[in-house]
């Protein structure tokens, strides 16, 4: 198994919730819909960053499936306009 967790800030001026809602709305739904992954979670944070999302894949095949998958990149259209950054970490279970 794969955990794929993803950090995110949001640019300044933006509201952090809002823009947290958004990518729960859009991303957490994937799982069950993207061959391989498990689940996703997105929660907001708070110490460092401003929001995570935390997911598990059935294994690296999966996850290099579930990064180019048409859902996804439709998914990350409606909130990556709005992060000033982000920093991924995978490993492997």
């Amino acid at each position: 198994m794969i955990k794929h967790i993803v950090l995110f800030n949001v640019k300044e001026g933006e509201d952090k919730d809002a823009v947290t809602a958004i990518a729960k709305t859009v991303l957490e739904p994937l799982a069950g819909k993207i061959d391989g992954l498990i689940h996703a979670e997105v929660e907001r944070c708070f110490n460092g960053v401003d929001f995570a999302l935390y997911t598990e894949l059935e294994s690296r095949e999966a996850l290099a499936y579930y990064a180019d998958h048409p859902l996804h990149t439709e998914a990350k259209s409606h909130f990556f306009h709005l992060l000033s950054g982000r920093t991924a970490a995978d490993y492997e279970v």
